[in-house]
């Protein structure tokens, strides 16, 4: 008399599929959240000019070209609706020049010497820290 015993099948079952399929669902939903960006329509633009609010509106409004002067410098803003960027200065660095296109809450531009300062604020990603 042999007392072998035969190891457990270990083949997949119903609710192994289950709870794959439901690990792979909530995968792409948090995927989703974060790599979709919120939309622009909550987005609002923020120009600053000497610590004053001179300018505040929804991002899709703001579309077009703006000039801001202060300090003795000029900045030329440019906004597709979507997007803002200081296109040209006439400040020694060009820091705000050389930041590019800011298309999400949090994100700013600055300009030291004009002391102005461009900020989007609204939707989800405001509520982040980091």
């Amino acid at each position: 008399m042999s007392l072998k015993s035969s190891p457990p099948e270990c083949r997949p079952n119903r609710r192994d599929a289950l709870a794959a399929l439901a690990i792979a669902l909530a995968a792409l939903v948090i995927a989703l959240i974060y790599y979709i960006p919120a939309e622009t329509a909550s987005l609002q633009v923020s120009v600053s000019v000497d610590g004053r609010v001179e300018e505040f509106a929804p991002l899709s409004r703001y579309a077009g070209v703006h000039t801001y002067s202060h300090n003795g410098y000029t900045l030329t803003v440019s906004c597709d609706g979507a997007t803002v960027q200081v296109v040209s200065a006439n400040c020694p660095g060009q820091d705000c020049v050389h930041t590019g296109a800011v298309s999400k809450a949090g994100q700013s531009i600055v300009c030291l010497p004009a002391r102005i300062v461009i900020r989007l604020s609204g939707g989800a990603a405001d509520l982040t820290v980091g």
